[in-house]
C-alpha cells in the first residue's frame, strides 16, 4: 500500500457575498449544518476562531450511529478573503496532518471559492474525498445563497 498523500482542488461560484461565505466556514451552528457529507451528522464539540485556535468535530453515520472525529486548527485567518487550517483525524489508523485551504474572491454575481485540501491519507481514495466535499459545498450553497428577509 501506497503511503503517498492525495491532494483535491474545488471550484465555485457561490451567489452570495464574500463576508457570507466566510461567515459559513467560522460560525459553529453554519459548519455543523453544510461540512458533513449526505447522511452524517456534524457535531462541534468546541471551536475557536482566530490562529491558532480552531475546533474539534465529529461526523456520526446517521444510519449506522458509527462517528469519526477530526480536529481543525487554524493557521491563517484572512476575514473575507482567506481561511487555511490544518486536519488531524483521531484515528491513527488516518495518520498525517492535512492542510485544507480556502481562497474567497468576490466576483460580479457573488463569490468565487476555491478550495485545496492536501496530505489526505493514503487509505482514504481522493474521489471519495471530493464527493464528500461535492455534497459539503452543495449543503453551503443552500445556506449562504437563499437571503430569507426578516
Amino acid at each position: 500500500m501506497s503511503n503517498e498523500t492525495g491532494t483535491v482542488r474545488l471550484h465555485r461560484v457561490l451567489r452570495a457575498s464574500a463576508e457570507r461565505v466566510y461567515k459559513a466556514f467560522t460560525d459553529k451552528g453554519a459548519l455543523e449544518y453544510w461540512l458533513p457529507p449526505y447522511g452524517f451528522i456534524g457535531t462541534i464539540h468546541e471551536m475557536d476562531v482566530r490562529v491558532g485556535g480552531g475546533y474539534k468535530m465529529s461526523f456520526t453515520n446517521f444510519g449506522t450511529g458509527n462517528s469519526h472525529t477530526f480536529t481543525v486548527e487554524f493557521v491563517e485567518l484572512v476575514e473575507n478573503e482567506r481561511i487555511r487550517h490544518t486536519d488531524l483525524f483521531d484515528d491513527e489508523n488516518l495518520p498525517g496532518e492535512m492542510i485544507v485551504s480556502i481562497n474567497l474572491k468576490p466576483v460580479s454575481c457573488g463569490t468565487d471559492i476555491s478550495i485545496v485540501q492536501e496530505g489526505i491519507p493514503a487509505v482514504i481514495p481522493v474521489e471519495m474525498c471530493y464527493l464528500g466535499w461535492q455534497e459539503s459545498l452543495e449543503q453551503l450553497a443552500k445556506l449562504v445563497e437563499v437571503d430569507i428577509p426578516e
